[in-house]
């Protein structure tokens, strides 16, 4: 999930926060401010925003893999500056950056897949929640923390409710307490856990199977799953039925049936 075409410079004082790499129809977001745990500032909000929208319009890329540098992947909201005077009000303090991200990374037609290489707290957790699959390293742990410091999880809640559902939602929105990896993935949070020296390789299998699915295909499909459940379930018949006698008459569908038939790849798989 590294090399290609990167974009940015390092976590250095006036550098990037966050960079972009594109390689074999994957595109690599990885947060990198190791010293304050990768934690969501204003600076790392912009960058992260910026990147996603440009993976999104990038034609290379078809999946997108969120994940992070340093022992943490992300340790929630910049509490520091936070804590600092603005005479903008909340707005200016990344609440509206983290809205269009997490937006963002939902409404994308290209799966996202979270690389979760250590600790997610809070916004952070946001991301991982954001994401349609996601993988941890089994020593990671996870947190709704923000009781803890007297405010709640307003924003994230919004994509940590359809994993979680209302009763284990407020056991872990209301104590605030650490979970493991393992009951992360218990609690569908996460797709798995594995040890760390298997992240890049059960990431790695996720994304080979993505790239193998047509692209409309990826982004309807992505759709359904979030509208279908909200619909009445004759509406939901009906809007269904009317999708699938659309994919299957598009150039994408009869590419890939006469592909299947040859025993080859369709054209838009992406090959070594």
């Amino acid at each position: 999930m590294s090399g290609g075409t990167r974009e940015g410079g390092g976590g250095a004082p006036g550098g990037e926060l966050v960079h972009l790499a594109v390689e074999r129809g994957v595109a690599t977001i990885t947060l990198d401010s190791p010293g304050n745990r990768n934690a969501l500032s204003r600076r790392l909000l912009a960058d992260l925003e910026g990147h996603i929208r440009a993976a999104l319009a990038d034609e290379r890329a078809r999946v997108l893999v969120l994940t992070a540098t340093g022992p943490a992947f992300c340790s929630g909201a910049d509490l520091k500056e936070q804590r600092e005077p603005t005479a903008a009000g909340p707005s200016a303090r990344g609440s509206g950056g983290l809205v269009s991200i997490l937006t963002a990374l939902r409404a994308s037609p290209k799966p996202v897949i979270a690389r979760v290489n250590g600790p997610a707290r809070a916004g952070g957790l946001g991301l991982v929640c954001a994401s349609d699959v996601a993988v941890a390293v089994d020593s990671a742990t996870f947190a709704f923390s923000e009781v803890r410091i007297g405010v709640a999880p307003a924003i994230i809640s919004v994509v940590a409710l359809p994993r979680l559902g209302p009763a284990r939602a407020l056991e872990l929105f209301l104590t605030g307490d650490a979970f493991d990896a393992p009951t992360a993935a218990a609690y569908g949070l996460i797709n798995r856990a594995v040890p760390a020296g298997e992240l890049d390789a059960a990431v790695g299998r996720y994304a080979d199977s993505l790239i193998m699915g047509g692209p409309a295909a990826l982004a309807e499909t992505k759709r359904l799953v979030s509208e279908v459940p909200g619909l009445p379930i004759g509406e939901a018949f009906a809007r269904m039925a009317e999708l699938s006698a659309r994919l299957f008459a598009s150039d994408e569908a009869r590419q890939g049936m006469a592909a299947f038939a040859e025993k080859r790849a369709p054209g838009w798989a992406i090959r070594d």
